[in-house]
């Protein structure tokens, strides 16, 4: 099995702002095993170093287009022994707020700098330039931010095979042309065939074009993201390297979310002690400031409160669904406007709304087991991880069929009842009467309580860990390893 080294922006429980993160702790834990040797590498941000274990400074790189010298860190990625290296660039990593944003969620501007600096760093790494005295086989790399590896190492010779990720393709690490020229890139990479896109600099499109494999994160969105609906403008690009192009769909970590261990909530249960949940969800409701009232469902919501989640859709029908016997929880962070709206109506109609704007992670592990439903109306959804959750915790996910959802929850008709086979609700049109519609469809099966138990139990039956995905992984490897030829560990 290849030397892997695992490039990422962000990891639990290091630094984290979505499910990326998630992945990027749980997927390298479970490959582990099957590997010869793996590394993962990672900004310096401000809180990863604090939170990392026994760090110490392992090589110093002197990369191109940048002045001052960088520092490699090394240390073991928390809960495990996997080496970690953080790119320890304090002008450019240091900093208080988000890995990509200040603390008022605006972008960094020198972001394109940044993940340069980081894709170099790699390369560095990759190449057995780092003083580190080792070299990957593969290099496996996730999202926009590390873009640019594959581009940087095409045309090294004897290079590692690469594997790019697709998380999701609404981000894209997009740039002014201008920027391009700050950036002391190779001159032959600004074509439409490399990373200009439409007059603009795309990091995206840098692992897009040039990695060996491209992996997404379901097979419905992998083939979603080949249409115009879902592309981005990149549809004809991924058309074209559809034959390298794997959906695989993310894992859930039982270790950290699994209700009968987890630490997190007032009182562990499994699917048979389901009965056990309704202290869960008491103590969720007096945590609010929500009334303890049974015979009311509690819908849970998480994530960012953006357009892309539905969010919008939610707010439509409120007025309406708040007229039913209803709790609804919300944590999240995203549009002020969003922010501002569903903080408005927790004013407002404060026994039955509360919001945290936000992230915390026990909260999230709470309104898991605390919720009677888990709401994800995604207009696109990669694949999600907060289903997977929810299905684990018995609280009944409603999703729209897109991408990781469609893949993953079986909806609750009359036939998939009846045979044993549903899972949650799903609904098809991105509009709030669909949304609402199924939301009524929900709470009444809710109020008939041993159908309603019947189908937590068979979510909570469900196994979405790693698994057989950790195989399509290796394979993908080994694919790729093919397509660039000998790995450098054998030459």
């Amino acid at each position: 099995m290849p030397k892997l080294l695992f490039a990422v922006s962000e990891v639990h429980p290091l630094i984290k702002t979505g499910g990326l993160a998630d992945v990027a702790y749980s997927l390298p834990r479970a490959l582990q095993p099957h590997l010869h040797d793996l590394r993962l590498v990672l900004p310096a941000y401000r809180q990863a170093v604090q939170r990392a274990r026994r760090l110490q400074p392992v090589a110093t790189l002197q990369l191109t287009g940048f002045e001052q010298p960088i520092r490699i860190l090394e240390g073991l990625l928390p809960d495990s022994d996997i080496p970690l290296w953080l790119v320890d660039a304090p002008e450019f990593f240091d900093r208080e707020g988000g890995p990509y944003g200040d603390v008022d969620g605006l972008d960094w501007p020198d972001n394109a700098a940044r993940y340069t600096l980081f894709a170099r760093a790699i390369v560095e790494i990759a190449c057995n330039r780092a003083g580190l005295d080792w070299q990957p086989d593969v290099v496996h790399c996730n999202d926009w931010q590390t873009g640019l590896v594959p581009a940087l190492l095409h045309h090294e010779p004897a290079r590692p095979a690469t594997v790019f990720t697709l998380h999701n393709l609404a981000y894209q690490g997009l740039f002014d042309a201008a920027v391009f020229n700050t950036l002391a890139l190779p001159k032959f990479l600004w074509t439409a065939e490399g990373l200009e896109f439409y007059g603009r600099l795309s990091f995206l499109k840098g692992g897009i074009t040039f990695a060996d494999r491209l992996t997404t994160v379901s097979p419905t969105y992998a083939r979603e993201i080949q249409t115009a609906d879902f592309g981005y403008g990149l549809e004809g690009l991924l058309d074209f390297r559809s034959a390298h192009l794997t959906g695989i769909l993310n894992g859930a970590d039982y270790t950290l979310w699994e209700p009968a261990l987890d630490t997190l909530i007032e009182q562990p249960y499994d699917a048979n002690s389901l009965e056990l949940k309704a202290i869960n969800k008491h103590t969720l409701q007096r945590s609010l400031g929500l009334p303890q009232t049974t015979g009311v469902a509690l819908i849970g919501m998480i994530g960012r409160l953006v357009e892309q989640k539905g969010i919008d859709l939610l707010l439509e029908i409120l007025p309406t669904l708040l007229g039913q016997p209803i709790q609804l929880a919300v944590l999240g962070s995203g549009e002020k406007k969003f922010e501002q709206a569903l903080r408005g109506i927790a004013r407002r109609q404060p026994q039955q709304v509360a919001v945290y704007i936000g992230y915390h992670e026990e909260l999230a592990h709470r309104i898991e087991a605390g919720a009677d439903m888990f709401l994800m109306p995604s207009r696109f959804e990669p694949c999600g991880l907060n289903q997977l959750y929810s299905l684990r915790y018995g609280t009944v996910p409603i999703v729209r069929r897109t991408g990781g959802l469609a893949d993953s929850v079986v909806d609750a008709t009359p036939s998939r009842l009846q045979d044993g086979s549903a899972t949650g609700f799903v609904f098809d049109a991105a509009t709030p009467a669909a949304l609402l519609h199924t939301l009524q469809r929900a709470l009444a099966l809710y109020h008939q309580p041993e159908q309603w138990r019947k189908l937590a139990v068979r979510g909570m039956q469900q196994d979405f860990s790693w698994g057989s995905n950790v195989d399509a992984y290796l394979a993908v490897y080994q694919q790729a390893l093919a397509d660039r030829g000998t790995p450098p560990s054998a030459q």
